[in-house]
């Protein structure tokens, strides 16, 4: 790991600041987050938050909390239906905005998350992860990183991952700054939303280059 670079930063700034900006963010966007709650509520039903178990920093597991977007139909033997048949015109829009992704910033608050590092996935792809991979968990995961600024769900795993160790092994302000401006770029243009293969991102199965 490089230690040097952006040491002092990434040590004793990164996560005051986090913690400044997602109450700030927390009290400007309120009404925002409340529009979006009662919107949930009435189009898609209870629970408003879609809760689930993550791994962050040092593969520790916490609850991350996002907006439901998709439905709870299920077929005639109980079982829930697809992700593209569940996810709604309303969730494909909250997706398309972010908006579904505000609550993480309670989580950012609470020091589960930063606002930049790589994003929090499945707990089941902890066993699939090979061992540059797994350094993904050396720091806490955030609301945006490196890997959605530069495609998001459209580019592979092991281009996410690659990006995601990139960005652990160089943090530094500018980066985050960096990596803040393009994410509110991405977003505005809605660019990057799902893989060509889904509705949302394929399952990881495991990582198809092997380790030298």
């Amino acid at each position: 790991m490089n230690n040097s670079k952006g040491g002092i930063y990434r040590r004793f700034i990164k996560r005051p600041m986090d913690f400044i900006l997602s109450l700030a963010a927390i009290i400007v966007l309120s009404p925002i987050l409340l529009v979006v709650a009662i919107l949930v509520r009435t189009k898609l039903g209870s629970p408003v938050l879609f809760k689930q178990k993550r791994p962050g920093l040092n593969e520790e597991i916490f609850m991350m909390y996002k907006f439901r977007t998709m439905t709870d139909e299920r077929n005639n033997k109980g079982e829930l239906l697809s992700d593209s048949v569940r996810l709604t015109k309303f969730g494909r829009l909250l997706r398309s905005t972010s908006l579904d992704e505000l609550p993480e910033l309670f989580n950012i608050l609470k020091g589960d998350m930063s606002i930049i590092g790589p994003r929090p996935l499945l707990v089941q792809y902890l066993p699939l992860y090979n061992n540059n991979q797994k350094r993904r968990h050396e720091v806490r995961p955030g609301l945006s990183g490196l890997a959605q600024v530069s495609g998001r769900n459209a580019i592979s795993w092991e281009e996410k991952f690659n990006l995601d160790v990139d960005y652990v092994e160089n943090i530094t302000l500018a980066l985050d700054v960096k990596i803040i401006y393009h994410t509110f770029k991405k977003v505005f243009i809605r660019e990057g939303i799902n893989s060509e293969a889904a509705a949302t991102m394929e399952y990881f199965e495991g990582s198809k280059i092997t380790e030298e």
